[in-house]
């Protein structure tokens, strides 16, 4: 007979008994989200992460940020009903919970290594990673600097800061740690078993973050590939699984017939099956390639100026772009919101048309495997006319948001495209900071998406730094010709001065050099 050990299981369990399980789920929910809503902290044995520049990185509460040039945002609601509810615990008081029970929020500790610059510098990367963590989905509970020269090659933090670590997480009660750096996956394996809970870097979580967002076919097929390459050299294998076949009585496996020879292990099988996929994904997305390439001959053909939208994540690129086109695409406040470019028509303020592309942003140490698997999105960038480099300026480290995009514009071999720097949020920047930076750089504006401020002060300098026309043309266009009146007023041609005559109508305008060559028989002969 077996014994119940005092858990009842749901079959056993009364009407009455099962709606009082449930009741006590539904009050410790609402528990959990007054004491959210309060603010108040878990009790811990260190003071946690200050939730002042935790927001300061990233609030990812309030609907503020829109603007009416943002459009509808229909995939931002889909976007949040997505998100893990906060406040509940995988802690059961009773084993039929588990039926009721919904999906929580992982509670994570970060790590960081301070080896070179100001303490600042660190505090600001470990903002960031706080940031991205939020983004993904994660509750930061704490969070610690390590003054080091160099990573322990063990643990990465070494044995004492690692102990230190566990105790934390211990306190905290988090599930994960995120260290601010890339691990080695002997430094991963050394800090697990330490600490005794999952370990992950900084370059798992962005990639995490990309498989979330990622909506195109070609982004999620780049995302898989940048994945599976971070993968490859992080297989783990737990327990026989992972062992080899042997023939005969070897050792204690005792394998016997039909097991044989020299077999193959399960990780070698599953490394031979990502190399695959990873070789199938490189020609799906080499397959995809020729049609953006398409798009773009097209646009070089007809020689219509390009400028691109660059910059660091969350500084208010698709805002920027909606408010210059009323493109409508989504706007999030998080990190990485927009994976996959997004080209629009736009004209400058006397009328010459061109084309402006969102692309994904940046980050300090952007993981090279994404670099390479959005290097044929990221070459929007590098076939611009103009970069648009965008910046938050009510950023705690705009200098430093400004170096790291542009050693991945070097990457790309970008650097050469002629930049505007674009200071974005000058709502909500401090003004001295916005004075300094503009100092820095002399080719730049400040600008407002959320509010329009600075905008038609940034067309005009668009205006002035995209190709023009040059060539200029005197003509005398029959009355009867009104086919090449009406090229004339298209986007790539600019008029001067037009005047209605007796034979026609006569017309001083500026026109690209292909187009030149067709008007040649309406030229104005004194």
């Amino acid at each position: 007979m077996t014994e119940n050990h005092g858990h009842s299981t749901g079959a056993d369990m009364g009407p009455e008994e099962i709606q009082a399980v449930i009741d006590r789920i539904l009050a410790s929910d609402e528990a959990a989200a007054a004491k959210a809503r309060s603010g108040k902290k878990p009790e811990t044995t260190r003071a946690p992460i200050e939730t002042s520049w935790r927001s300061r990185a990233l609030a990812l509460s309030g609907d503020d940020e829109l603007s009416d040039a943002d459009g509808d945002q229909e995939d931002l609601a889909e976007r949040r009903a997505l998100r893990r509810v906060a406040g509940l615990s995988t802690e059961l008081e009773d084993v039929t919970e588990v039926e009721y029970r919904q999906l929580r929020l992982e509670r994570v500790v970060l790590a960081g290594l301070w080896s070179e610059g100001t303490a600042q510098d660190a505090e600001n990367s470990l903002q960031e990673l706080a940031a991205l963590a939020e983004t993904a989905g994660s509750e930061v509970l704490d969070g610690i600097v390590q003054r080091r020269l160099k990573p322990d090659p063990g643990t990465f933090l070494g044995s004492g800061k690692a102990q230190e670590l566990k105790d934390i997480v211990q306190a905290t009660g988090a599930d994960t740690v995120i260290v601010d750096s890339e691990l080695s996956p002997s430094q991963r394996r050394g800090l697990e078993d330490i600490v005794k809970v999952k370990v992950i870097d900084r370059t798992a979580l962005i990639l995490d973050i990309f498989a979330q967002h990622a909506k195109s076919r070609e982004g999620k097929a780049q995302v898989e590939l940048a994945q599976l390459e971070y993968l490859l050299p992080r297989l783990r294998g737990w327990g026989e699984s992972m062992s080899r076949q042997a023939g005969g009585q070897v050792g204690s496996a005792s394998a016997g017939m039909g097991s044989r020879g020299p077999g193959e292990t399960k990780i070698e099988l599953d490394r031979r099956k990502i190399r695959t996929r990873m070789a199938k994904l490189r020609r799906e997305i080499a397959g995809m390639k020729p049609a953006r390439e398409t798009k773009r001959a097209n646009r070089r053909r007809n020689q219509v100026p390009s400028v691109a939208i660059a910059g660091y994540t969350n500084a208010g690129k698709s805002s920027l772009l909606n408010r210059l086109t009323d493109a409508g695409v989504l706007v999030q406040n998080a990190l990485f919101a927009t994976l996959d470019p997004t080209v629009r028509k736009a004209e400058t303020p006397d009328g010459i048309g061109y084309t402006l592309a969102d692309t994904v942003g940046f980050v300090r140490s952007l993981p090279t495997q994404l670099v390479e698997a959005f290097r044929s999105t990221l070459e929007e960038v590098a076939d611009a006319d103009l970069i648009l480099h965008v910046v938050d300026a009510s950023h705690p480290d705009p200098e430093g948001q400004i170096a790291a995009v542009r050693a991945v514009l070097t990457e790309i071999d970008a650097r050469k495209v002629p930049e505007i720097v674009v200071f974005n949020k000058a709502d909500a920047a401090d003004p001295f900071v916005i004075e300094r930076l503009r100092q820095r750089e002399p080719r730049s504006v400040v600008v407002s998406a959320r509010t329009g401020a600075g905008i038609t002060e940034l067309r005009q300098l668009i205006s002035t730094s995209i190709p023009r026309p040059g060539v200029k043309m005197d003509l005398l266009v029959p009355y009867e010709r009104g086919e090449v009146l009406s090229r004339l007023h298209e986007e790539d041609v600019e008029i001067l001065g037009m005047e209605h005559v007796d034979e026609g109508t006569r017309l001083d305008v500026m026109v690209r050099e292909g187009l030149a060559a067709d008007l040649e028989p309406y030229l104005r002969h004194e």
